[in-house]
């Protein structure tokens, strides 16, 4: 690599995509080649939340720039302009070499359009899946966007290259969040149970996300949910969804949770504190990809309810169900006694972060044309 330092770039929205993208950048931070830069946004600076920024600013990054994108009336779209133009003024400021973007959210979008716009090399993670929903489009969208991509497995590379993406573009590191997931840093069950006042032996996890396309149907979805698991006799850990169109339906049926033992609400959970969690619960249910991609990783049975997981790689054995009460309670009567092979599915070793460095370093990611190529079959 050339003498001159290369300024990185992670945007950052949600709890989840920080949860991917931490280990990449705690991993160029301590690089001499690197100066990195974070623009977190998004759910990050919502109280509602759980005001998610202080996980980055316990991570001691040296660059880190907050920007509210959310107006009171949010749409998404206006998020996304409102996302443009706040990180358009940032890399005026810091002229990055390349923007890293995760995922499928609007914030991603952002992050894609922005630095295609402006010559800037955009490199993205995780594009070539398939979520179903509105975030499929976005995700697609991102990757015709982008100059790099990071991705998680074959099939994903594999659909990248049907999209018309170049060989040469697409780099395989597997998904990051796996080697938070398997890293000796995870704090103990006691602890976290201690830190988050949980006193429950045995508990499930709840989290439960607005699907934006059936939105007319969201708040009866929601309360046919909480009713389901009033009904049944398990305790829960409950995780708020993500902002999306349709949260505050969400929201506003869990206050029915509130004032019962049996359930643990919480804004937001930190992502190494979320894992211990997960890893010793009993079962996940709502519509999560934390269901379809980190549960069955530690052999937890998962319920999965309704579209927005539809087309996700699904390996697992996991039980779905519609979004009637019906459904979900004989998805709840199933569960107790339905055992789950941990998945070996494959995105990656847990060393994505060893991988992604190793790309940043050789020439070749720099030498890409900005001038994005369409590669026929």
């Amino acid at each position: 690599m050339s003498n001159s330092q290369k300024k990185i770039l992670f945007l950052t929205g949600t709890r989840a995509d920080f949860g991917k993208i931490k280990s990449l950048i705690q991993t160029l931070e301590i690089q001499q080649d690197f100066e990195v830069f974070v623009f977190v946004t998004g759910m990050h600076l919502q109280e509602l939340y759980g005001y998610t920024l202080i996980e980055i600013e316990r991570c001691n990054f040296k660059n880190v720039f907050t920007f509210e994108n959310h107006t009171h009336e949010t749409t998404m779209d206006l998020t996304l302009a409102k996302t443009i133009e706040g990180l358009s003024g940032y890399c005026k400021t810091i002229n990055p070499d390349m923007i890293v973007v995760h995922g499928d959210r609007v914030e991603t979008l952002a992050g894609a359009i922005v630095g295609s716009l402006n010559n800037i090399l955009v490199a993205h993670i995780e594009g070539g899946e398939v979520s179903g929903t509105v975030d499929e489009l976005i995700r697609h969208s991102v990757s015709k966007l982008s100059h790099v991509h990071f991705v998680s497995n074959v099939e994903a590379k594999k659909r990248l290259l049907q999209m018309g993406e170049i060989h040469e573009s697409i780099f395989m590191i597997g998904s990051p969040d796996i080697d938070i997931m398997f890293s000796d840093q995870l704090p103990d069950l006691k602890k976290v149970k201690e830190y988050y006042n949980i006193d429950f032996e045995q508990y499930a996890i709840v989290m439960f996300h607005p699907v934006t396309t059936e939105i007319k149907e969201m708040q009866q979805y929601a309360i046919s949910f909480v009713n389901s698991l009033l009904e049944s006799n398990h305790n829960y850990v409950v995780i708020y969804p993500n902002n999306d169109l349709g949260s505050q339906f969400i929201i506003e049926a869990y206050e029915k949770l509130k004032m019962n033992s049996r359930f643990r609400i919480f804004p937001s959970l930190r992502f190494e504190y979320f894992l211990t969690l997960l890893k010793n619960s009993q079962f996940i249910i709502g519509n999560s990809s934390a269901g379809i991609r980190e549960a069955p990783y530690y052999g937890i049975p998962i319920i999965n309810i309704g579209t927005r997981q539809q087309n996700r790689a699904i390996h697992a054995d996991i039980i779905n169900t519609d979004y009637s009460e019906r459904g979900i309670r004989e998805a709840l009567d199933l569960i107790v006694s339905h055992k789950v092979n941990a998945s070996n599915e494959d995105f990656g070793q847990g060393n994505s972060n060893e991988l992604f460095l190793e790309c940043l370093q050789k020439q070749d990611i720099w030498q890409l044309n900005h001038q994005k190529q369409f590669r026929d079959f």
